[in-house]
């Protein structure tokens, strides 16, 4: 039996509460339970209840056994001594305040329907599932769990938007910083993207804004701080590079010493640190302010044709400065460019709102439902239980329904976990 049950029952009056009584025999009348506690002191604060003849106002503490009172040390903490009412699974003692007197107590297990305890505890047997809802995910009904997915989708925005708040304290308020540093992740993406956000905190964006308008320039800022242009290829194109870069060190005392290392191991070639700092550099280098311009944009459409950049003309027949291959157009495709959208476009213009106070929600919503579902581990099992992601908005639902809740146990906070506890 877990606590969070308990306060679950008790917040939601999920149990029988007419007839209520102490362990004692003394009649128990619900006036309000209170306002739920998640920080430290009594569970729930300011309930009101007519215990006997008595109406009392004060606290309520719960635990799965009364003897836990003693364990957490409450008989020695002064906060304690506003409790009313003791709610517990099993009683196994009497608790008391500092004057001594007995806190009446209330074994809730004698109040519970056996439906709902039975449907907790097949929520809850572990067996080896990989969510404990798994053999009745499919049952729940799709317009509460879309609604769900959608709160969820905003939650994980959240989570995010807070995430860019404290980069943008570290950029000085400075949008544009802040956008280069998150497009710069995830042009690394999972493999790179820490290497790819360590190399652009190393360049103050100061120089971004100096260098980005000679792409030459500009792409050997980049591939200097990735430590890329210190070996000896005679190579007009990797010349000027090196060239350029100890110009751009000198003038501006670059340093590249906390630069993450960058893999080409397991990368499909199309995503090798190469060729994404080349298409970055293009990005930047068509688009002088392209903050003004994602905030602007409203439209899938509009967000393809603003991302639709080739790498440098060299890497047309490169995927790495020592080889040559066959040519291919290195230009950003919308299966990547959907993914910057949905890790940095979309919360950034979130974030963005949030703190001007605008409401974009619906804009948000509707590209991340026109986006494709992304395809992971965690999408395919959800589909394999249920067909529910046909879209990025989902796909991120979901990532979030099994970071945070599933894997975390939060069933009595979950929509489905509710669902089926009632059912």
């Amino acid at each position: 039996m877990q606590e969070d049950f308990l306060h679950y029952l008790w917040k939601y009056k999920k149990f029988e509460i007419t007839n209520l009584q102490t362990v004692n025999g003394e009649v128990i009348s619900i006036v309000s339970v209170g306002q739920h506690n998640l920080n430290s002191g009594p569970d729930f604060f300011n309930a009101k209840l007519k215990i006997g003849e008595q109406l009392w106002a004060g606290n309520v503490e719960i635990h799965v056994k009364s003897s836990d009172w003693f364990l957490h040390n409450h008989e020695q903490d002064k906060a304690y001594d506003n409790v009313v009412l003791h709610v517990v699974w099993e009683h196994d003692t009497d608790v008391f305040r500092h004057n001594n007197a007995v806190i009446p107590t209330l074994k809730i297990k004698e109040y519970l329907p056996i439906e709902l305890l039975n449907n907790y505890e097949k929520l809850f047997s572990k067996r080896n599932k990989w969510i404990n809802c798994e053999n009745d995910f499919a049952s729940i009904d799709n317009f509460l769990l879309n609604n769900w997915l959608e709160r969820l989708y905003f939650e994980r925005l959240e989570r995010k938007a807070n995430d860019l708040e404290n980069l943008l304290q570290e950029s000085k308020n400075d949008w544009e910083a802040v956008l280069f540093k998150m497009l710069a992740k995830n042009f690394g993406l999972k493999v790179n993207g820490e290497s790819f956000l360590s190399l652009a905190q190393s360049i103050d964006f100061s120089i971004i804004r100096k260098t980005q308008s000679n792409q030459n320039s500009f792409e050997a800022l980049l591939f200097g701080q990735a430590g890329f242009l210190e070996d000896d290829i005679q190579d007009a194109y990797y010349q000027n590079l090196v060239k350029d870069y100890q110009f751009l060190k000198q003038k501006f005392n670059l340093i590249n010493t906390q630069v993450l290392p960058l893999q080409f191991f397991r990368l499909r070639p199309p995503n090798f640190p190469t060729i994404r700092l080349s298409q970055l550099a293009a990005l930047y280098n068509q688009h002088q302010n392209l903050f003004s311009k994602i905030i602007e944009i409203n439209t899938l459409e509009g967000f393809y044709e603003l991302f639709k950049v080739p790498a440098s003309q060299f890497w047309e027949t490169h995927y790495t400065f020592k080889k040559e291959s066959k040519f291919s157009n290195k230009i950003l495709s919308k299966s990547f460019i959907d993914l910057l959208i949905i890790n940095t476009i979309l919360p950034i213009k979130f974030c963005y709102a949030k703190q001007k106070g605008e409401e974009i929600d619906a804009v948000i919503i509707d590209i991340s439902s026109q986006i494709k579902s992304e395809k992971n581990s965690i999408i395919e099992a959800f589909n394999a239980l249920k067909s529910v992601s046909k879209s990025a908005l989902q796909s991120q639902s979901l990532i979030q329904l099994k970071t945070e809740y599933c894997d975390k146990n939060k069933c009595l906070k979950c929509a489905v976990g509710n669902a089926l506890l009632n059912k």
